[in-house]
């Protein structure tokens, strides 16, 4: 059995005294779900991006879900995501019998390539995905979407506090909607969880009713029985969040420009650390933008991608929570038995083959930077 030491995972959350009082606090209130602190978080966040709403939801999944019906996905209807992102981006479509299509990302950022974007008269929704914090080419892609009369919804589960063109990822002036995600890993968690952003008040609207079930007490359809009546006029989930969980999220969003700025200057020395090193490339930050750093992504040099899978193992044994960020989704057995096929997006499979991330979190000290650099050129110098 091999003892490590000392194990830096690839990322996970920061939480002070200060959350754990402000999570307690809720807990001795009236409301722990369905209350004040729901509706102060949305607000919040809404106001830090610069957007006119919020809806907060239990997951960043179960907000896309709510965002692609809000803006009226439906059977028949078609989608265009990128390959390199988590499964839920692409699900979401899915669930709502969408037909969803993959547009194959830039080869120095894993980012979707607006240059081989293709929509057309059917495609009703774009969903870039600003990954690993780094945000997409957003102008091309709205001028795409224009020309096409189709909608942009910005998957922005690892951008929150990113910038593009000087605006924060969420300000929406390319986009109907944005997501953000509160998953540990990400900028400043909630347990689980996840919101969606919004200038639209129909959208507002819609979101609120499809978190609860369908269900509301405005806009009725038959005659109010009483003040008791409400309505279920759609088939809704409940995807509600707790007020438990979003006295932790407003408590965490006080830190969240020091987290940013942390992760930045972390992303900085490891540029400098890995300069013309033998081994793998980094991940150059889009120039019209800020990254919110929610990865570091290293990219193997070939001789070392096709040792990759003996690399990873022997990284985590040294101490190093490597992972890797994403399996193309449409090579997923799923997506394969719909028809999706190797081969699709080249770019991505290659980017896949390559791309290991490595250590990014805001209390990572630059001793722990040393220990990741002294980790990666010990296993790579075997190879």
């Amino acid at each position: 059995m091999i003892f490590i030491s000392k194990f830096l995972p690839y990322g996970k959350q920061c939480i002070d005294q200060e959350d754990i009082d402000a999570v307690a606090d809720v807990l001795s209130e009236d409301f722990i779900t369905q209350g004040p602190k729901i509706t102060e978080f949305e607000e919040e966040i809404a106001k830090y991006v610069g957007a006119k709403y919020g809806v907060a939801f239990n997951s960043g999944t179960s907000a896309l879900h709510g965002a692609y019906f809000a803006l009226g996905l439906d059977k028949g209807d078609e989608m265009i995501t990128t390959p390199n992102t988590f499964v839920a981006t692409a699900n979401a479509g899915l669930y709502l019998g969408a037909k969803v299509n993959f547009c194959d990302v830039e080869k120095q950022t894993g980012n979707i390539d607006a240059s081989k974007l293709e929509a057309n008269e059917n495609t009703k929704l774009i969903t870039p995905v600003h990954y690993s914090g780094n945000p997409v080419n957003l102008k091309e892609i709205a001028d795409i979407a224009e020309d096409n009369d189709a909608r942009i919804i910005e998957d922005g589960a690892h951008a929150l506090g990113a910038k593009y063109n000087g605006k924060k990822i969420g300000s929406l002036k390319y986009s109907e909607m944005a997501m953000f995600s509160f998953h540990p890993v990400k900028h400043i968690t909630t347990g689980e969880g996840g919101i969606i952003v919004t200038n639209d008040e129909e959208y507002y609207e819609r979101l609120q009713l499809f978190r609860s079930h369908g269900i509301t007490k405005n806009n009725l359809v038959n005659p109010r029985d009483g003040d008791w009546y409400y309505e279920m006029q759609h088939l809704g989930f409940n995807y509600r969040i707790t007020d438990i969980q979003c006295a932790l999220g407003l408590s965490q969003l006080k830190k969240l420009d020091s987290f940013v700025e942390n992760r930045r200057k972390i992303a900085e020395k490891y540029n400098g650390m890995f300069e013309d090193n033998p081994y793998f490339d980094v991940v150059k930050e889009n120039p019209d933008g800020e990254s919110a750093y929610h990865l570091y992504p290293i990219l193997l040099k070939e001789k070392y991608a096709n040792h990759k899978k003996e690399i990873f193992s022997k990284l985590r044994s040294e101490g190093l929570g490597v992972q890797v960020h994403y399996i193309p989704v449409y090579l997923q057995p799923y997506y394969q038995n719909l028809g999706f096929n190797k081969g699709l997006c080249p770019v991505d499979e290659e980017f896949y083959k390559r791309e290991l991330s490595i250590p990014m979190y805001p209390t990572l000290t630059d001793e722990d930077l040393e220990f990741v650099q002294e980790k990666l050129y010990k296993v790579f110098s075997e190879y």
